[in-house]
């Protein structure tokens, strides 16, 4: 078994960050418009020298075993980094996915844009204590479509 093998099923069988945050500064929402799953985001907030910090992030999925994975991984990256940085995170997650089969990217999709709806939220309740919660919709089917051959066959 490979390194990231070992990593990614200790992400399955112990999720890190799952859960919620009591008071948390801000949420967001990815969700698949497809199959209702949703991922939701926690975050508690830290100003520092004018750049707000993720101090602590917890996630709640409801999905498939994907999402939980990808939901542990992307959060436990966020983990103390600023909203600049987790903005490139965002970035570099999405931008990965843009050479893999849709229905294995909609996942992780949906969990970088809760964390992006997440920061979005935060930023928002700056100049709007009442403003609400950000939700984004990812772009990815997680449908597998059959291919030719199948359709033929029937």
């Amino acid at each position: 078994m490979t390194e990231v093998d070992a990593e990614l099923i200790e992400h399955m069988s112990n999720p890190k960050n799952y859960g919620t945050i009591d008071g948390a500064d801000a949420i967001g929402i990815g969700e698949n418009p497809e199959n209702g799953e949703k991922v939701i985001i926690h975050l508690r907030v830290t100003e520092q020298d004018g750049e707000s910090f993720i101090d602590d992030i917890k996630f709640q999925a409801m999905g498939c075993m994907t999402t939980v994975v990808a939901g542990s991984v992307i959060t436990q990256e966020a983990k103390g980094i600023t909203f600049s940085i987790g903005e490139q995170l965002i970035a570099v997650t999405l931008s990965m996915l843009e050479n893999v089969p849709s229905e294995e990217a909609a996942c992780s999709e949906m969990v970088a844009l809760s964390l992006k709806a997440a920061m979005d939220t935060y930023t928002h309740k700056q100049s709007d204590p009442d403003f609400g919660t950000v939700t984004y919709k990812i772009e990815n089917s997680c449908v597998v479509e059959p291919s030719v051959e199948n359709r033929e066959q029937k």
